[in-house]
């Protein structure tokens, strides 16, 4: 089995898989409780600009405000601007953005209280509000329109020169004066009635957004984009793909009239799944999100990866483990190290990371080697379709690399930080506890005969005073010339203590 995608649907969630080959390659979670937004137009109002940031933030009538930056304001560009050229990520395509030919700073654009048309162009990422836009763009099956741009553009995926020259001749035939599009990669050998029909539909959504802008107040919502189910059909369900299976009756039903009339062609490779097992377990998938969200990653060698998040990168130590090779030291280090890197591309891509990336590779000696590592990392991050930046690796075995944040990734929507240890990732030990129990006991100082001291601490620490403590507990007792009880409560955290003098 090729190309499947397989949708997931629940009263609480809609999950989206996408397998190449029975592998999980891509993963798409998508909650009733935070819903996706990117995509979405508002009428908002500037509550604050900041001319040392050339940015402004924007009440849209979400949680948080959205954040522009002066680059986002199309207010002042003309027709014509430069643009850099089209290509697709993994939530349809990455739209150019015309480049400013005025200098003018945003308190010049912008004032608090001021109302502007703005798109959710990057949604909110852990304590971030979402990034927003007056470029707006909307998304059809086979173009994206864009309003504020007079651009004829051609995804970069479509690799023959023929075929992008007909397209472009196709679409500068069909657009509206004033208006800008990009053809996507699923554009590749249409006929020119589809792309009119495209132009007319996105036209007629477009005119719909401007009806609702003026009289509604700000903030508002102005277009909502389809749901996750449907942009992936409309995204992601190209010829490439061989079936796409659902588990939900009614969304099967929705998906399979929506393929009819846009698809028919691939009307017969949608499938509904009504086994007893559920359509994850089925096909695996559970088992990869699981291992998606391991810290630790084992290789078939035996060897491992290490994949830990900070708040300022996303770090990946590559380790041997069991795997001891079968000649020399350097070759052994070159094979786990070659493994790993096929793995760390995968994970980096399947849980969405982004930022700053460090991969602590295992040293090696011989430049040649080196080298072989890093190109192996590129060819394996050639597929990746958020932009990344690769450095060669250095002298300590280090290679960093800068992914565009597309998304929030898997860990941070799938997981929240441990409260027992506040996210650090480890606790006090029982004898750290101890010995700062034993350090404000001896503040207390010297009590009159008839007190006492009872100390509440977790079961973990009191075994250890018990025991192993035991005796430092007699010699204060000594010295305060008081008894001191030891209570365990299991209510506590390892790292509570109480003390109280009766």
């Amino acid at each position: 089995m090729g190309l499947e995608i397989a949708i997931n649907v629940t009263r609480e969630e809609t999950r989206v898989a996408v397998l190449d080959h029975r592998v999980l390659t891509e993963l798409y979670v998508d909650r009733a409780k935070t819903k996706d937004f990117v995509g979405n137009i508002y009428k908002g109002k500037v509550v604050k600009v900041l001319p040392g940031m050339q940015a402004a933030f924007v009440d849209i009538g979400m949680e948080r405000a959205a954040f522009i930056h002066v680059s986002d304001l199309s207010n002042d560009t003309e027709p014509g601007d430069t643009l850099v050229d089209s290509e697709e990520d993994d939530k349809g395509p990455e739209l150019p953005r015309p480049r400013r030919q005025t200098t003018r700073p945003i308190e010049q654009l912008l004032k608090e209280g001021q109302e502007l048309m703005v798109q959710i162009s990057k949604g909110p990422i852990g304590t971030k509000g979402p990034r927003v836009t007056t470029y707006v763009s909307l998304p059809g099956r086979y173009l994206v329109f864009m309003p504020n741009v007079e651009h004829v553009g051609v995804s970069r995926r479509i690799p023959k020169d023929e075929e992008r020259a007909r397209l472009k001749e196709i679409m500068k035939r069909l657009r509206r004066p004033g208006y800008g599009y990009i053809v996507r990669t699923v554009s590749e050998g249409v006929k020119e009635e589809e792309l009119r029909s495209d132009v007319e539909f996105l036209n007629v959504l477009w005119q719909d957004v401007l009806k609702k802008r003026d009289p509604q107040p700000a903030p508002s919502l102005l277009h909502t984009d389809l749901t996750l189910t449907f942009r992936v059909v409309r995204d992601l369900f190209t010829k490439k793909v061989e079936r796409l299976l659902i588990d939900s009756k009614q969304e099967y039903e929705a998906v399979k009239d929506f393929v009819h009339r846009f698809l028919p062609e691939q009307t017969s490779r949608v499938h509904y799944y009504d086994k007893e097992e559920s359509l994850f377990d089925h096909l695996g998938v559970e088992m990869e999100i699981a291992r998606a969200l391991s810290r630790k990653v084992w290789l078939k060698s035996g060897g491992s990866i290490v994949i830990d998040h900070t708040e300022a990168m996303t770090v990946i130590d590559v380790n041997t483990g069991r795997y001891v090779g079968k000649r020399d030291q350097e070759e052994t280090i070159l094979k786990n190290n070659l493994e790993a890197v096929k793995e760390i591309a995968y994970q980096i891509k399947l849980r969405g990371i982004g930022g700053l990336i460090i991969i602590d590779f295992i040293d090696m000696e011989r430049e040649k080697n080196r080298e072989r590592v890093y190109q192996a990392l590129v060819d394996a991050m050639a597929s990746d379709k958020a932009r990344t930046r690769i450095s060669h690796i250095s002298d300590l075995g280090l290679i960093e690399i800068s992914r565009e944040r597309v998304r929030e990734d898997l860990l941070r929507t799938m997981s929240e930080p441990c409260q027992y240890c506040e996210g650090r990732g480890y606790t006090k030990s029982p004898t750290t506890v101890v010995y700062e129990i034993f350090r404000e006991l001896r503040r207390i100082g010297r009590l009159p005969d008839e007190q006492k001291i009872v100390v509440g601490v977790h079961p973990g620490v009191a075994e250890l005073l018990y025991e192993e403590e035991r005796r430092g507990v007699e010699d204060l007792e000594r010295e305060h010339g008081t008894k001191i009880i030891v209570n365990a409560d299991q209510t506590l955290h390892l790292e509570q203590y109480d003390i109280v003098v009766l």
